[in-house]
């Protein structure tokens, strides 16, 4: 995607680094293989494009919950997982890794996604508002007065999570503390994010009223966070003045070169079949899911 308001995670690469009752098999035994790098593709196999700093998403031990969907998947194709790391961010995935052959899919891209092509989507879900259980906010819109009357707010950089700040007129008057997430590391030439962890924990000891995430990034730790908080999906869209929303709600897909409709092609299939095991999965992480097209 070339717009940011046109993106959820990944495709921020595109758009804000281009300016500069089922029992789960577990990871040991899915028997996935970590490789390096692979040199070429066999057709038994199945090469996912991961990182060892993507938590929750991908990690090092494959704990990550879309690295357990992709060994998912792979076992409904009837193929081995084969994870090939990087220890760069998720956003580097397509450019370092699938552009480069290395691997074959990348988990949870926008259905669209200019970069790639996406498979059906495999869950839907959005932007939440995370809060502490006890401070009874319920608002869902981020314009609701509720909202409006906090003070501090927890926010992943490069997100529409900016845009609501500045439309309510809380963003100046939280820049110093939103840099204070990352030790006050400058976001020019390089990559600088809040991790989600850091955003739970900052609502839960109190020093962020709102936190504001794409819900597959801060869901696993609202869920086993000691502190009851209370995680709310964004139910509006931001207008914008020319009339293009900056939405809330987004398709999750599998993201494979331009030239390997083939794969997708089988991928689709997979996804059909797995479905049940993808959705226990999900569930398994807390993140909430929408109905297609809402």
């Amino acid at each position: 995607m070339s717009k940011l308001h046109a993106v959820s995670r990944l495709a921020v690469l595109a758009a804000g680094l281009a300016f500069p009752g089922l029992v789960l098999l577990s990871t040991a035994s899915a028997a996935t293989v970590e490789k390096d790098k692979a040199a070429s593709r066999n057709p038994d196999e199945l090469r996912i494009c991961a990182s060892t700093v993507e938590a929750p998403f991908s990690a090092a031990d494959s704990s990550g919950f879309e690295d357990r969907v992709a060994v998912v998947l792979a076992q409904a194709m009837g193929r081995k997982p084969v994870f090939v790391r990087n220890d760069k961010p998720g956003i580097y995935l397509v450019r370092d890794q699938l552009d480069q052959n290395n691997c074959d899919v990348v988990m949870g891209v926008d259905v669209g996604d200019e970069r790639v092509l996406t498979s059906k989507p495999y869950y839907r879900t959005g932007y939440v508002l995370v809060t502490k259980a006890d401070r009874n906010i319920t608002a869902s819109a981020w314009d609701d007065q509720q909202i409006k009357d906090q003070t501090r707010f927890a926010v992943r950089f490069y997100s529409p999570a900016e845009t609501m700040l500045k439309r309510i007129g809380r963003f100046e008057d939280n820049a110093a503390y939103m840099y204070s997430l990352v030790n006050f590391k400058s976001r020019r030439n390089q990559w600088v994010q809040v991790p989600g962890d850091r955003i739970v924990t900052e609502v839960a000891g109190g020093e962020a009223d709102v936190g504001i995430a794409f819900a597959p990034e801060v869901a696993r730790y609202v869920k086993t966070s000691s502190t009851p908080l209370r995680m709310t999906v964004i139910s509006k869209d931001i207008d914008q003045p020319n009339g293009e929303p900056i939405h809330m709600h987004y398709d999750q897909a599998i993201g494979v070169r331009k030239n390997d409709p083939g794969l997708l092609a089988e991928i689709n299939t997979a996804l059909e079949k797995a479905r049940p095991q993808i959705e226990e999965i999900l569930k398994q992480e807390g993140i909430p899911l929408l109905d297609p097209n809402t």
